[in-house]
């Protein structure tokens, strides 16, 4: 670039290169969704089609970027974890933060009418974002975490609300039946009122989603005799799993190994 007198202006950019050795946790979530979803009528509490979406949207963030080991998404949000070596972008946070949702965002609307063919995009949908360093692996574990708890805690809130609204109390009668109410109180009205058990309902709904590279057996071609011969190969999964026991990080040690 041809040097100029207005190049002092560059000495105003801040450097927002992110610490080494950090692991990276990128949080993308839903901007005004409460509307959105009203807008789009989507189901209540849960809607299959618009966590599959949001599913298929991180899949596609973990095949766009490699250096994102592991995502954990609930509702209209998603956290990608980025290994603490990454040199993506250089580290600097606002390309990661920029190019991230941006791409995160055009995927969920090209995608849409895979998963909702009769409803037309009314309003096109947006996404905030932010970074967090975290310095070790344990912490990642516990981010993750919390966001699962938050995860059971919204949903079991949400299950019960709609359907006090469905059995034909008003929002207000619901949020008044519902305050103080403890997990097993929740459990019971569910229960009890609607002979429903929480614990049998879908895992995506009460665990949220994983996404994440796993050695999947694959049939990669057949044998003169007509046999399938299979080999091992790394592709991208979404499961639905406790994250909070070490169970899940027992069973798969190398997504967040430390180097």
């Amino acid at each position: 670039m041809a040097n100029s007198k207005y190049e002092y202006v560059k000495k105003f950019e801040v450097d927002d290169k992110l610490p080494p050795h950090n692991w990276i946790v990128l949080r993308i979530d839903g901007c005004h969704f409460h509307r959105f979803a009203a807008d789009h009528m989507f189901e209540k509490p849960n809607d299959e089609n618009a966590l599959n979406l949001m599913n298929i949207c991180a899949v596609s963030m973990l095949e766009h970027f490699p250096d994102v080991v592991f995502a954990y998404g609930v509702s209209d949000e998603y956290s990608f974890i980025l290994k603490e070596t990454t040199e993506l972008y250089q580290r600097r946070a606002s390309k990661i933060l920029s190019l991230s949702v941006s791409y995160f965002t055009s995927v969920y609307v090209m995608k849409w009418k895979d998963f909702f063919p009769h409803k037309e995009l009314r309003e096109p949908p947006s996404f905030d974002g932010r970074v967090i360093c975290y310095p070790r692996a344990n912490i990642v574990r516990d981010y993750l975490a919390w966001r699962q708890v938050d995860c059971h805690i919204n949903n079991q809130y949400n299950t019960c609300f709609w359907m006090l609204v469905k059995s034909g109390k008003t929002e207000r009668e619901a949020q008044e039946s519902l305050k103080g109410t403890l997990s097993k109180d929740k459990n019971e009205l569910l229960f009890q009122h609607f002979s429903v058990n929480y614990d049998k309902l879908p895992a995506m709904f009460r665990k949220g989603s994983c996404v994440y590279v796993d050695k999947v057996e694959e049939t990669v071609k057949l044998d003169y005799s007509g046999n399938p011969v299979k080999r091992l190969r790394k592709k991208v999964t979404v499961g639905h799993f406790d994250i909070i026991s070490p169970k899940f990080w027992n069973e798969h040690p190398y997504i967040l190994e430390e180097e």
